[in-house]
């Protein structure tokens, strides 16, 4: 997602999501990762711990530059909160029906 916004990071899209995620607890980025990669495909709803773990040991410090690497990270983030039972719309996320 860098290199279709702005390749020199200096878009302000990039530095504004680039904040938020190294904002976030080394908690929540491991689970942002892993909800990144549960919409991926890369494991199940019940792999959730597994995704988890994975994510964990990969950490490295460079969060937001992994994640914004990945060209669909929306979709994908999407795609695994609804594997959660929750629907992302504009306003915040749902129970989906």
């Amino acid at each position: 997602m860098i290199d279709v916004l702005e390749d020199s990071g200096a878009d302000p899209v990039v530095r504004e999501i680039t904040g938020f995620i190294n904002a976030l607890t080394e908690d929540e980025q491991i689970d942002l990762v892993a909800l990144m990669r549960l919409g991926r495909g890369d494991g199940t709803i019940e792999d959730w711990n597994e995704l988890r773990r994975d994510a964990a040991e990969g950490r490295n410090g460079r969060t937001a530059t992994y994640l914004l690497g990945e060209p669909m990270l929306g979709d994908l983030l999407a795609e695994g909160l609804e594997e959660f039972g929750l629907s992302w719309t504009d306003e915040r996320t749902a129970p989906v029906r």
